[in-house]
């Protein structure tokens, strides 16, 4: 069987061609980051517009990658929720012209769900992965932060989830704060090789609360309040450029690593503590924050002292495209 994906939630237009439910033939991704860089976000009308422009040239690129004729398709699987209203109404028309035109299925894909099939898909045999069931998926994307009990190919629970800004939300406007270019999350990271993440012991927000839940708000806070602290110190050396340059770049760094050390933290902890209340063994990672390394290094390093498995997607199925959506319709259509 071959699933033709389409991904058009956010800021990249994306089409893919999934064999079987896990072998990728073609996973092609326009990304729009450039283009919104400079609002500091997405715009959701540019953004559509954007998609409406180049889905059909994505879609066709997929197909003669994969070396499939779109009559070789059996069913066709778009991203329907969540995401911004009018990116994913072109994604959604485009797919059922496509489903319509050639009578065959369409599957509507929810976009977080696709993001754990995504975890197990594979363009080489030798990435191929056997993950026990049940795991628990810490679920880290730009809009979403949640923990999830996957107990098969189809059931999936929400145990735990932000009670206000993802984990990739925060990302973005502490970059935003520290004059970073968008999207947020890898401008953090970059900056944070060069700092101290011991130079500011930001809070740690709920790591201490009974359930699996989060909250980042008062953390983007604390960053907030540190920032203006600091930059009003920093002031003072403007007349000295090279010198205020030096100090303004060592600061950026430190608080960048300081941030990304505080959320992390919270991160694997509530990981490993849902993990180890429910008698679960096997803990996997996904969405657009699971390529941040220090994460991925924290939460392996849990994994070992605790003896859990530790699984998690190739950085190329981690951000937001079309062959995980292709997968999930699969899985749905198998069951």
């Amino acid at each position: 069987m071959k699933i033709l994906g389409i991904e058009t939630t956010c800021d990249e237009t994306s089409a893919g061609v999934v064999k079987d439910s896990r072998l990728v033939l073609s996973n092609i991704i326009s990304s729009q980051a450039k283009l919104h860089n400079k609002y500091g976000g997405i715009v959701p009308e540019i953004a559509s517009r954007k998609h409406l422009e180049v889905l059909p040239i994505v879609a066709h690129e997929a197909l003669l990658q994969a070396k499939t004729h779109i009559d070789d398709i059996d069913t066709f699987a778009v991203s329907k929720e969540p995401g911004l209203p009018p990116a994913l109404s072109v994604g959604y028309a485009y797919a059922s012209g496509l489903a319509l035109a050639n009578k065959k299925p369409l599957v509507e894909v929810n976009h977080l769900e696709s993001h754990i099939s995504g975890i197990w898909i594979y363009k080489n045999k030798k990435n191929k992965k056997k993950i026990p069931y049940p795991y628990i998926c810490l679920l880290v994307s730009g809009g979403h932060t949640q923990i999830r009990l996957v107990t098969n190919s189809i059931n999936q629970r929400i145990i735990g989830q932000t009670l206000d800004d993802a984990a990739g939300e925060a990302f973005d406007k502490i970059a935003r704060l520290l004059n970073l270019s968008y999207p947020g999350g890898p401008e953090i990271e970059r900056v944070s090789k060069e700092g101290d993440e011991n130079t500011i012991n930001f809070p740690r927000p709920m790591i201490k609360s009974d359930d699996f839940n989060f909250s980042f708000s008062g953390l983007k806070s604390a960053v907030k309040r540190e920032f203006e602290k600091l930059n009003k110190f920093n002031i003072k050396y403007k007349n000295n450029k090279t010198l205020y340059k030096e100090i303004n770049h060592n600061f950026i760094c430190d608080i960048g690593a300081s941030f990304q050390e505080a959320i992390t933290d919270v991160l694997v902890f509530k990981t490993i503590k849902a993990a180890n209340t429910l008698g679960i063994n096997t803990i996997t990672i996904a969405g657009g924050v699971s390529v941040n390394s220090r994460l991925r290094e924290k939460l392996a390093r849990a994994c070992h002292e605790e003896e859990f498995s530790f699984y998690y997607p190739e950085t190329e199925f981690c951000l937001d495209n079309a062959a995980m959506v292709a997968a999930r319709g699969a899985e749905l259509i198998k069951n």
